[in-house]
């Protein structure tokens, strides 16, 4: 009965650390995406969703497309953009898979969460051609962060002041000055207004996070994972929580502008 329990607890701290990141900020990305949303439509009507919805929606939708071509997922059905329907879909992919395949299995987690990875890859793209200081600035702080061997206090604070001084490269004197600049914060808040995942999103990604946690467990059973998950768990979730924080940081602004309007209006 130990040997499960403790097995059963490897496996879940191992699932965290493999997802809980994404899972985290995927939250944190809804959270601020529903109420950014709410106040886009109170400044200026129900319609509000499609100013941002016409770039941010077709990314998200083809986030999905790639990541089921990816997993071997068979696309059925696929509109990248419309009008709000009574339950709010602006878009949707549908997709079917072999159940018998344990990779499109575990490929529902990814697909699921895609439109995250997509959006950041998409406003990092938009930042290396219009702001390639910041891009620069970003970059750099994902290679410090491969450096990092302990998490601690130490740690933590050095990534908050990266994180702070990035913001403060982006909102420049110099970049004020560019005519770029703001054509990237419109399709960045664009983007990261429709960042954030669905119910739908999350419930596909929930069936492919139980086959992972399955297969670490059977690994665990097995006395396995020390090679399998023969990785620097620590580097893992600061890159991977590095890489997404510019979602984090491009949505808060979006929040905070949803804010300036209502006051405003």
């Amino acid at each position: 009965m130990n040997f499960l329990t403790e097995i059963l607890w490897k496996t879940l701290i191992e699932t965290f650390y493999l997802t809980g990141m994404i899972i985290l900020i995927g939250l944190i990305l809804g959270v601020l995406r529903n109420n950014s949303i709410k106040n886009f439509q109170r400044s200026f009507g129900s319609n509000a969703v499609m100013i941002t919805g016409f770039i941010g929606v077709p990314i998200h939708e083809l986030s999905h497309a790639i990541f089921a071509v990816l997993f071997g997922h068979k696309i059925t059905k696929i509109k990248l953009l419309q009008k709000p329907d009574e339950s709010g879909v602006m878009g949707y992919v549908q997709h079917g898979y072999n159940q018998n395949s344990i990779y499109q299995q575990i490929g529902n987690f990814f697909i699921g969460i895609a439109p995250i990875f997509g959006g950041v890859f998409s406003i990092i793209t938009l930042m290396k051609f219009m702001l390639p200081r910041v891009y620069n600035s970003f970059i750099d702080i994902l290679i410090r962060s491969l450096h990092v061997t302990v998490l601690n206090k130490s740690t933590i604070e050095g990534i908050i002041n990266s994180y702070s001084g990035l913001i403060k490269v982006i909102f420049s004197l110099k970049n004020f000055q560019n005519p770029y600049f703001y054509i990237f914060l419109f399709l960045s808040i664009c983007i990261s207004s429709h960042i954030s995942l669905s119910s739908a999103d999350t419930k596909g990604a929930f069936r492919g996070l139980c086959v992972i946690f399955v297969i670490l467990l059977i690994l665990n059973a097995l006395n396995l994972t020390k090679y399998i998950l023969a990785i620097d768990l620590i580097k893992y979730n600061i890159l991977i929580t590095g890489f997404l924080m510019i979602s984090v940081i491009l949505s808060t602004i979006t929040f905070l502008l949803s804010l300036i309007l209502i006051s405003i209006k």
